[in-house]
């Protein structure tokens, strides 16, 4: 064989790569979003409904709703340290299966039963919905791509909220379907949605051993492993997992109470604005996260998060003390403040984890770090939610809403310069360690 025909062949299996990987990643896109974008479906059709009137030991029903899910949901999280983490991979789609078909068991007995039954039905409901990112972000975690796929997947937060609630409101208005039925019925639109995504994700290809030598090998973890990993990196979980709860309580605010806010602001009438005012947060964050792909240093991306969680927290302040000033409109400040909070929201599902464990070269997986922080997220996201409506009842969820924005944006902003040095110091030692 000649030096041009070697040649030759050299640029046809890089163009073979190339494709394969370019097919691989089309198909893992799209398989996660379309599954996850369809398991909100299954969990937040119900808050676009108003319950109005309906009363349980004198309190408002939604907001009982919308508790007793969070519970499950919470409950979820601190189930899914251990289930997630010790998952072995030929059990993600049996798991998808059984936690998918469990909710909608749920729902459906939501519609069936009148109130005060929902609420039990509504907390098993949130049980089993809050183990499906781990299982779905499992098939990506561990590749080159993953910033990519995850940045996609993680953009259905964004979206998929605001779209399956827009169908739920078109039920109910169009169609006058009850208020009890209709979660159940949009989930039923969703269905054949999930069983293709959920097909999709068991034909991926596993990572290879270029993703291996990349990213560190993926494996599950036990109580030992888990312990060893906390005694590691003990203050720098705790210094993340602060800036995530307040992360995940200000999302859970904007997101459960969308139509309040909406509503407040002079937008009632107009329930497209639920879609419209996500999409260009969703498109802007999916770029920018999956341009993080670009940086082949785990630990430049890495650190680069902190620098992005802390300029979010800057742009949170000061877009909501521009609104407050009046010097905003009301649409710009929620897009702007979505973004602020959607950026390093979704950078922890897509990428601060990730290349964590790539740049430490810890054999691990996301699911241990992911569901620890959101345990702790979703149990902030209750008390919070339960802070307001008993101990600041009189307070509008607005005002409650612009106050959250000020303290989020602080805390984060803090804690993430505070996480950058933690994280330097500690690889610092860790040189010194390799090389004494």
């Amino acid at each position: 064989m000649t030096a041009k025909e070697v040649q030759t062949e050299k640029v046809l299996k890089s163009d073979i790569r190339n494709n394969k990987q370019l097919l691989f990643i089309i198909q893992a896109s799209i398989a996660s979003f379309i599954t996850y974008l369809s398991m909100y479906a299954f969990r937040k059709p119900f808050t676009a409904a108003s319950f109005e009137g309906i009363k349980v030991l004198g309190m408002d029903y939604k907001i009982l709703l919308i508790i007793a899910q969070l519970l499950g949901y919470t409950l979820s999280k601190y189930l899914g340290i251990k289930v997630v983490s010790e998952m072995r991979n030929d059990q993600r789609v049996k798991y998808l299966f059984f936690l998918m078909g469990f909710a909608y068991v749920t729902i459906f007995f939501f519609g069936l039963l009148p109130s005060p039954y929902g609420i039990l039905f509504m907390f098993l409901n949130g049980i089993p919905l809050g183990m499906i990112w781990g299982v779905v972000f499992s098939f990506l975690e561990g590749r080159k791509s993953t910033e990519l796929l995850g940045a996609v997947m993680a953009s259905s937060f964004i979206i998929s909220s605001g779209l399956v609630k827009a169908v739920g409101k078109y039920l109910l208005v169009t169609y006058h379907v009850s208020e009890t039925w209709m979660p159940f019925i949009t989930a039923s639109l969703f269905l054949p949605i999930l069983i293709l995504g959920i097909q999709m994700l068991k034909k991926l290809e596993a990572p290879t051993e270029s993703d291996k030598a990349s990213r560190t090998m993926r494996v599950p973890m036990n109580n030992t492993e888990r312990k060893n990993f906390t005694k590691r990196f003990g203050l720098g979980i705790l210094l993340t997992v602060g800036i995530y709860v307040c992360l995940t309580v200000f999302r859970d605010m904007r997101d459960n109470f969308a139509v309040e806010f909406w509503t407040s602001l002079g937008y009632g009438k107009t329930p497209e604005i639920l879609v419209y005012s996500e999409l260009p947060i969703a498109f802007f964050v999916l770029i920018i996260i999956a341009c993080m792909i670009m940086i082949k240093n785990n630990g430049v991306a890495f650190f680069s998060m902190f620098h992005i969680i802390f300029f979010s927290g800057l742009i949170l302040i000061c877009t909501t003390l521009f609104f407050n000033l009046g010097k905003i409109s009301p649409v710009l400040w929620m897009i702007l403040s979505g973004f602020a909070m959607y950026l390093p929201y979704i950078g922890f599902h897509a990428l601060l984890f990730e290349r964590w464990i790539a740049h430490f070269r810890y054999k691990s997986n996301i699911g241990f770090l992911m569901y620890t922080a959101d345990a702790a997220g979703y149990f902030g996201s209750m008390i919070i939610l339960l802070y307001k409506n008993f101990g600041t009842p009189n307070v509008s969820w607005i005002d409650f809403f612009k106050t959250s924005s000020l303290v989020v944006g602080f805390i984060i902003a803090l804690f993430a310069l505070f996480s950058f040095l933690y994280f330097r110091q500690t690889e610092k030692k860790e040189i010194t360690i390799t090389y004494s």
